[in-house]
């Protein structure tokens, strides 16, 4: 085994492993080249957790999703026909990217012209360096790093670099997305990189981005750490007004914006909860906004049905959760364990963030610093004593009772020591007589 590939392992957790194992089976049946590319291989190289699996493969990609689709391991989200890319969701919640390895040559239509290419082809077309570096996935070559435009030393060097003086005017979105990486990774702008921006920002490429582009922005700011800093850097470039002219100034949340991270890191860090971040985010994002405003903001993005619902019917959707967290009737850790572990994300993340009932407040925080970390504590030997078969509704309704026995079980107090006996009187001395304290007090 490789290094690069014991590196990979060691950065991917067991569902995403998985994903990756089904993607090379498929490649296989298709008898194509298979690599993994893109932000996968900055984050493993750059010692980050691995989001999202961007896999380029040398031949028919949306056939090598279609047999992923076909085995029940995903389903395809979205896909282009243009540039053969598909996105999946596996049933894990593991996100991925299938595209063929291409070209895209750029002229004065919107469009660009793609064809098939070589991998290194492919790396040499890319937005920065540090995404243009892939590791081989095939049996011949497994583990091979190819680096065609030394990425793997801008990672080392902690430096955005742009792959082609003409990036931001072939593609305008990379300008939103080089300061949403810049501020994830913590990453400088290479000084040629800057001139290449001042330059395309003269231009005013900034106007050519796509609608859907906007849209697909917002949604990944809303599954980053700090999306208040990225609209602080959005603002201060003067890209923020892209999505919406109100988005400048006192509208920008970022107070609020900053309380939502707050909240977002009581909840768990993986794929599914990210994703559930999108609601919430818009909601605070458009919340100093008049209801105009917000749909002039719709209409901007070309935002999916799906996101806008996300967003604007979060509070109706939340008040029967919160109704149900103030009930006098939730007595015990168990009923506030399982109401929240079988509410939705972004439902929960939102109530953190805007409920201002003390009830509400205080069970919701019990549950991720007190009950959820007694029920992960539990140990296999323990689950092992729950009765049935794992995924049946008998399993199912022992192991709630289990984890409902371990969270409400009181623990008797030990009983209080016996009390010691009195001490006993001082012997007689001449230093405690009666008399001797009398003689000495007259002196």
């Amino acid at each position: 085994m490789s290094d690069y590939i014991y590196m990979l392992e060691s950065h991917l957790n067991p569902d995403q492993i998985r994903a990756v194992e089904e993607v090379q089976a498929a490649a296989a049946l298709a008898n194509v080249n298979l690599f993994l590319t893109g932000g996968a291989m900055r984050d493993m190289l750059g010692g980050n957790r691995i989001r999202d699996l961007d896999f380029v493969v040398e031949g028919n990609a949306l056939k090598v999703a279609r047999t992923i689709v076909e085995r029940g391991s995903a389903h395809i989200a979205s896909s282009d026909e243009d540039r053969k890319t598909a996105d999946l969701v596996f049933a894990s919640g593991v996100t991925a990217q299938i595209a063929m390895s291409r070209q895209e040559k750029y002229g004065r239509g919107s469009k660009p012209q793609v064809s098939p290419a070589t991998i290194q082809e492919d790396l040499r077309g890319r937005d920065f360096t540090c995404n243009a570096i892939a590791l081989s996935l095939n049996k011949a070559s497994r583990g091979l790093l190819l680096d065609p435009m030394n990425g793997l030393a801008d990672i080392g060097h902690r430096e955005l670099r742009a792959v082609s003086p003409y990036g931001f005017y072939d593609d305008p979105s990379r300008l939103l997305r080089m300061i949403r990486l810049s501020v994830r990774l913590g990453f400088a702008l290479e000084e040629r990189t800057r001139m290449q921006v001042e330059n395309a920002r003269e231009a005013a490429v900034e106007n050519q981005i796509p609608a859907g582009a906007l849209s697909d922005e917002l949604r990944r700011i809303s599954a980053e750490d700090s999306p208040s800093e990225i609209l602080k850097q959005l603002e201060g470039a003067g890209l923020s007004k892209l999505f919406s002219p109100a988005l400048e100034g006192p509208k920008v949340n970022l107070p609020g914006l900053q309380r939502l991270e707050k909240a977002a890191k009581l909840l768990p860090d993986d794929i599914k909860v990210r994703a559930a971040r999108l609601g919430p985010f818009l909601y605070v994002l458009t919340e100093k906004l008049a209801p105009k405003e917000k749909q002039a903001l719709v209409k901007t993005t070309a935002m999916p049905k799906a996101d806008v619902d996300a967003w604007q019917k979060l509070e109706a959707k939340s008040k029967k959760l919160e109704t149900a967290l103030r009930s006098p009737r939730i007595r015990r850790a168990s009923q506030v364990y399982h109401l929240v572990n079988a509410a939705a994300p972004d439902e929960v993340l939102f109530l953190l963030y805007h409920s201002a009932l003390k009830p509400v407040q205080e069970r919701l925080r019990n549950y991720f610093q007190k009950y959820l970390p007694a029920v992960q504590e539990i140990l296999p030997e323990e689950w092992a004593t729950v009765p049935g078969t794992p995924g049946t509704p008998k399993y199912n309704k022992a192991r709630d009772a289990f984890v409902s026995n371990r969270l409400d079980r009181k623990v008797k107090k030990p009983a209080p020591p016996p009390e010691a006996p009195p001490p006993p009187p001082p012997p007689p001395s001449s230093w405690t007589t009666p008399q001797t304290a009398m003689s000495r007090r007259g002196r």
